[in-house]
């Protein structure tokens, strides 16, 4: 295997990563058209898709993937085209398709090299045909193997709240291809392309309680958010008195919202640690090298 891993940059790399499902979008990206055309409605097909994971101690992400390649059977062509053509429709959250470029020159503005992630449970074929498929440095969600006349038929990659974990440290290390076995190599924190400390973590639920604490504890930051429209913070209120994250804000990335605050505010702190870090270093090298020298 002859991935690559991405090198260290010579500015501070700050890393955002997002959930997608009700994080950057209202609702589940299969919602919002694919389940209704099948005949089912919303509820009817999560709550069939969640009798077959319980009852076969699967899991739910593999699920929903099997039903969903089961159900167009003899309805669509159950393709990749189709799928993006569904993803095509999935509505975004306000001002989520002029954030990642803001964010982006922001951080140019302060002397730090802004990255977009998707860290999602969803589809990667869905996402991939929405308007912001090209904001991100990578997508990591669940997609399919397609056969000889490109139809689903099984899945290629399942990401659920658990291995979303790993795709963090691929962020770490450099070592972003999902089959790259260097993600176990051992690496001193100089190293590090992306430091935890410098990874932002968006979501909205429990199924991205792993990634939020992994951040956590590792100096990072971990933000909830939460439909404007609805105003259901309680979710995300019980999630900071758990620790679970250090913030929360509206899922409004319009200009001067509070969540376009706070992460302007972490891209600033971001190039202010990454100087004392620096400082550090120095010294930290020069005392190594006055103790060899002796």
């Amino acid at each position: 295997m002859n991935s690559r891993r991405w090198e260290k940059e010579d500015i501070p790399v700050l890393a955002i990563c997002y959930d997608f499902d009700k994080t950057l979008s209202p609702y589940d990206m299969q919602a919002q058209g694919y389940i209704q055309s099948l005949g089912y409605e919303v509820s009817e097909f999560w709550e069939q898709s969640n009798r077959v994971a319980f009852a076969n101690e699967m899991d739910s992400n593999l699920s929903y993937m099997y039903k969903m390649v089961r159900e167009a059977r003899g309805r669509l062509i159950f393709n990749r085209k189709t799928l993006m053509e569904y993803g095509s429709r999935v509505a975004l959250f306000p001002g989520v398709r002029e954030w990642f470029a803001r964010m982006r020159d922001y951080g140019k503005e302060q002397g730090v090299k802004v990255e977009h992630y998707i860290i999602s449970s969803g589809l990667k074929e869905m996402i991939e045909g929405t308007a912001i498929a090209g904001e991100f440095e990578k997508i990591y969600a669940s997609s399919f193997y397609y056969d000889e006349t490109g139809v689903a038929v099984w899945p290629a990659q399942v990401i659920n709240y658990t291995t979303k974990t790993q795709l963090l440290f691929r962020i770490e290390k450099g070592t972003v291809d999902v089959n790259d076995p260097e993600v176990n190599r051992w690496f001193p924190e100089s190293e590090m392309r992306v430091p935890f400390r410098n990874m932002v973590y968006i979501g909205d639920s429990e199924t991205d309680i792993p990634c939020m604490k992994l951040v956590n504890v590792n100096g990072g930051h971990s933000v909830g958010v939460y439909d404007p429209e609805i105003g259901n913070a309680d979710r995300v209120r019980q999630m900071l008195r758990e620790k679970r994250i250090k913030y929360f804000a509206p899922a409004d990335y319009t200009p001067g919202s509070p969540l376009d605050t706070l992460i302007k505010t972490i891209i600033r702190a971001t190039r202010e640690r990454e100087a004392l870090e620096s400082w550090h270093d120095r010294n930290a090298r020069e005392a190594d090298s006055m103790s060899s020298g002796k």
